[in-house]
């Protein structure tokens, strides 16, 4: 959902979302998940001013808006993940990171994503 935000406009979102949730390969998702990917989705999309201002500092030759928008959905998730959602444990937010960018980055991507979150993180 944080990345088709970079695509759609906000009153395009809720399609959006019931599209996301229709093809979901788990089968029918429970209600309690929906809510809580509603949730998280709009709590990065609400931060991502703010989400790309720490990603911008901490990043060299490479703004926010020259990144591709996947790495930049990734950064924006855990980067959210490390400073505003107590449930997720730093390490874990870095390791989903990377994981996803495996998934859909291009071959740089994991390491990328895992390098500016190195800088981010707090410890």
């Amino acid at each position: 959902m944080v990345f088709s935000y970079e695509f759609n406009s906000d009153s395009e979102m809720p399609r959006q979302m019931q599209l996301y949730f229709e093809q979901l390969e788990s089968g029918e998702p429970k209600e309690a998940d929906m809510e809580y990917i509603r949730t998280k989705a709009l709590a990065v999309i609400l931060k991502a001013e703010e989400l790309d201002a720490l990603i911008n500092e901490n990043t060299r030759g490479w703004k926010t808006v020259r990144m591709n928008k996947v790495d930049l959905s990734i950064l924006r998730l855990a980067l959210y993940e490390m400073r505003w959602d107590d449930d997720v444990p730093e390490s874990v937010a870095i390791n989903e990171a990377v994981e996803l960018a495996k998934k859909y980055s291009g071959d740089e991507g994991p390491s990328f994503i895992n390098g500016v979150l190195a800088k981010l993180a707090s410890g």
